[in-house]
C-alpha cells in the first residue's frame, strides 16, 4: 500500500516526502536524487543567485525528469530572482521566512505551484492569503533557521486553519516513526531538512556530516549568536539551530558583547574560512538522535515511506 496524500495527488510523486531547500546542502544533485527516489526536491536558492540557479539547475535536469522545486527566502530575495526562478519551471517554488505577499503573483501566474513556509499561525493566514498553495508548518526543533513554536501542537494549529489548503510538517522530522505522525496531525507530508544532510548527495563536507551523525538533539541550540558573529542580516525573529560548538559556550548569553566587539567578530570568520567547527556552524535540528549513518537521497526517501507505512498499520491495530 503506498501512502497517497494531496501532496502525492498534486505532484504526481510516489512518496509524500520533501526535500528541505537548504542552503549549502540541498544543491541539484540531492534534490534531483529525492525526486528520483519518488520524493519532491528542491533547490536551496537562497536569495535567487542567477549563478547558483544556473549551475544546480542545470544539474538537476541532467539527473532527473521528475517533478522538482526551488526555495526561496523571502527576506532575501526580490521579484527579479522569482523571475529568474519562474523561467527554469519548476513543478514548485517555496518562499520561506518572510512575506510572500509582494511574489506570489509571479508564481501563481506561471501556474507553479506557490509553497509557503510559515512559523506562526499569522504567517500561515497571510500566505494563504497570498494565495498558497501548500503551507510548510515549521516547528522549533527544525535545524537552521526558524521560529519556536513546537512542531507536535503547530501542525494541527495550521491544519486546522488551511482548510483544504494541504500543509506539510517540518522540524524534527527524520524517520518513517515522523512522517506517521505528521500525517496523523492531518499534514499531507512532511519536509525533511537535518536528515538530508548526511546523505552522499548534501553538499556539506565529510566533517560536517560526521558531526551530524555522532551529535545528539541535546547537542544542538536555537540562538542569534552566529548570525551575530558572521554579521548576518537575517531577521532577528528567526533564530538559527545549530550543533554546539566551543566558540556558541564562549559566547553564551552575551549577544550584545559580540555585537560590540569587531575583533571577536573577525576572529569567528577567520576561523570559519579555515573550515574550524569549533566555530563554523553545523546546521542541525533535534533529530539528529535519528541519524546513524550516510545514506544515499533516493533509498533515504523510500525508506522513510516505508516505514511510515509500517508505523501506521501498527498504529491502526490499536482501533481493533
Amino acid at each position: 500500500m503506498a501512502l497517497r496524500t494531496d501532496l502525492t495527488e498534486m505532484f504526481g510523486i510516489d512518496h509524500p516526502v520533501m526535500l528541505a531547500p537548504m542552503g549549502g546542502v540541498a544543491g541539484g544533485e540531492l534534490a534531483a536524487a529525492v525526486s528520483e527516489g519518488g520524493g519532491l526536491g528542491l533547490i536551496g536558492a537562497g536569495g535567487g543567485d542567477a549563478d547558483l540557479l544556473d549551475r544546480e539547475c542545470e544539474l538537476l535536469a541532467a539527473r532527473t525528469e521528475k517533478p522538482w522545486g526551488i526555495g526561496l527566502l523571502s527576506w532575501a530575495t526580490d521579484l527579479d530572482a522569482v523571475l529568474r526562478s519562474v523561467e527554469r519551471r519548476p513543478a514548485a517554488i517555496m518562499l520561506s521566512f518572510g512575506d510572500p505577499t509582494p511574489y506570489a503573483d509571479a508564481v501563481l501566474a506561471a501556474d507553479i505551484r506557490l509553497l509557503v513556509q510559515v512559523t506562526t499561525t499569522d504567517e500561515a493566514a497571510r500566505a494563504l492569503d497570498a494565495g498558497a498553495h501548500v503551507l510548510v508548518a515549521q516547528g522549533g526543533e527544525a535545524g537552521g533557521h526558524g521560529g519556536t513554536r513546537a512542531t507536535l501542537p503547530f501542525v494541527p494549529a495550521v491544519v486546522d486553519l488551511a482548510g483544504p489548503v494541504p500543509v506539510l510538517a517540518a522540524g524534527g522530522i527524520a524517520d518513517g516513526r515522523g512522517l506517521a505522525a505528521a500525517l496523523a496531525l492531518g499534514a499531507a507530508g512532511a519536509l525533511i531538512g537535518t536528515r538530508f544532510e548526511a546523505t552522499h548527495e548534501s553538499l556539506i563536507s565529510a566533517e560536517e556530516a560526521k558531526a551530524i551523525v555522532e551529535a545528539r538533539g541535546g547537542d544542538t541550540e536555537r540562538s542569534r549568536t552566529i548570525d551575530i558573529a558572521r554579521e548576518s542580516p537575517w531577521p532577528a525573529e528567526y533564530t538559527a539551530r545549530t550543533l554546539r560548538n566551543r566558540f556558541l559556550d564562549e559566547w553564551s548569553g552575551r549577544d550584545a558583547e559580540l555585537a560590540a566587539d569587531p575583533l571577536a567578530r573577525q576572529r569567528y570568520r577567520d576561523a570559519t574560512e579555515r573550515g574550524d567547527l569549533d566555530c563554523a556552524p553545523v546546521w542541525a535540528g533535534e533529530g539528529v538522535d535519528l541519524i546513524n549513518g550516510l545514506e544515499p537521497a533516493a533509498d533515504l526517501v523510500r525508506r522513510i515511506s516505508g516505514d511510515a507505512e509500517r508505523a501506521l498499520r501498527r498504529a491502526a491495530a490499536y482501533c481493533d
